[in-house]
């Protein structure tokens, strides 16, 4: 399994790293204090370093400049506010591997934590499957069963319940979709999720049993 230290300070970007990576299979060591999680990463071996903003103590820079002095070499994935160029070239310069800005996307996070762990052999086996309930979606064979049997989606529909499934039980927002499913950074002010979803929700529904997909009125979609 997969080590990953969280040393983070804003508990809800914490909490969104700790429960991505957690539900993805990583096991995830969240530490606020700068001083701790330093000490952690230099008496422990991880795998994987996410560093974000620091307001006191040591700065995540100091914290990663006395982790490469030591010659730790793990990498390091920096989260930070701070967007400007400067930052981030001081940040590589110091020694992050990669550079990710607030607020920042879950999906693009797990992807560059992949791609760091990639470059030193120890990726995690993507797995070939998601369920939840009834329902389970074969990622290689590209097939979704519920109650073992068969359900034709399209590609998209296919798409938008495996985002479903990755975030069972959250709050998916159209944004999110759009994102995620279209590749759209931007509500293109079209109709294509909530059509989706609806087709969806037709093929899954149950009669006389709460709807799989719930709408959470001004928010999104929750898949239960």
């Amino acid at each position: 399994m997969t080590t990953v230290l969280t040393i983070e300070q804003d508990r809800d970007a914490a909490t969104e790293i700790v429960d991505e990576l957690t539900r993805r299979g990583y096991r995830v060591e969240h530490i606020e204090s700068a001083r701790e999680g330093l000490k952690r990463a230099l008496n422990e071996t991880w795998d994987l370093v996410t560093l974000g903003d620091i307001a006191s103590e040591a700065g995540n820079t100091c914290v990663l400049r006395a982790m490469r002095e030591v010659g730790i070499e793990t990498p390091v994935l920096m989260i930070s506010s701070r967007g400007d160029l400067q930052s981030r070239v001081s940040a590589l310069r110091t020694g992050a591997d990669a550079y990710l800005i607030k607020p920042f996307s879950t999906e693009e996070m797990v992807a560059r934590l992949e791609a760091l762990n990639r470059r030193c052999g120890s990726a995690p086996a993507p797995a070939q499957s998601l369920r939840h309930g009834s329902i389970e979606l074969d990622l290689i064979a590209r097939t979704v069963q519920r109650n073992g049997e068969p359900i034709a989606l399209t590609p998209k529909e296919f798409k938008v319940l495996e985002v479903f499934l990755r975030h069972a039980g959250t709050v998916i927002t159209r944004s999110m979709l759009y994102e995620a499913v279209w590749g759209y950074h931007f509500d293109p002010g079209t109709n294509l999720v909530d059509v989706n979803v609806g087709k969806l929700r037709r093929k899954f529904n149950v009669a006389g049993k709460p709807a799989l997909i719930r709408a959470v009125r001004g928010a999104g979609y929750v898949l239960d």
